[in-house]
């Protein structure tokens, strides 16, 4: 299971939940938020493809591929043109497009972070973070701010654990007499 420790000690934890047809087939996944354990909000509806992307994006930024070159320190380096930005928001969505069951967030921003030198002089160090935040449907909002690093770790386990989620069940037998059944008749 995916999760973050927070900026307030809270733990976020995220639950790839797969999506299934009218067969009980998985097709895709949706995210379940938990706070300390204790359910949050239900985000990303479909959100399987886009995340497994992500993961890619931002492995190959860490490597120093595209704009993120410039940055020295592997932990600042991030997708995108921008220094800072949206990587991707989730956000639960209903059929009556009632907003309020949750969301899942994540943005750029750069830091400019005072160095002290042992003379008594320093310098400022530009850092880039993601402040991956979470809100529940009460309007309570969680933070933790990670390197690329550890953002690539974090998407990558739920990209894995979404996979074992979706891997395909028996289907020779199904509840259902009918077309997916193996008996001819």
């Amino acid at each position: 299971m995916g999760g973050l420790r927070c900026v307030d000690g809270s733990y976020l934890s995220v639950i790839p939940v797969a999506c299934t047809d009218s067969l009980g087939v998985p097709y895709e996944i949706t995210l379940a938020l938990h706070r300390d354990g204790t359910p949050y909000g239900m985000v990303g509806e479909r959100c399987g493809w886009f995340l497994a992307r992500l993961a890619r994006v931002v492995w190959d930024a860490r490597a120093g591929r595209g704009q993120a070159w410039a940055w020295p320190d592997p932990d600042d380096r991030f997708p995108g043109d921008e220094p800072d930005g949206e990587l991707f928001a989730f956000r639960y969505r209903a059929r009556s497009q009632v907003v309020g069951g949750g969301e899942l967030r994540c943005q750029l921003r750069t830091l400019a972070v005072w160095v002290p030198a042992g003379d008594g002089g320093g310098e400022w160090r530009v850092t880039r973070r993601a402040y991956v935040e979470a809100w529940g449907p009460a309007g309570v909002g969680m933070r933790a701010v990670l390197t690329s690093g550890e953002l690539a770790e974090f998407v990558e386990s739920l990209v894995t654990e979404a996979e074992g989620a979706l891997e395909p069940q028996e289907l020779a037998r199904n509840p259902i007499e009918g077309a997916s059944s193996l008996e001819r008749r």
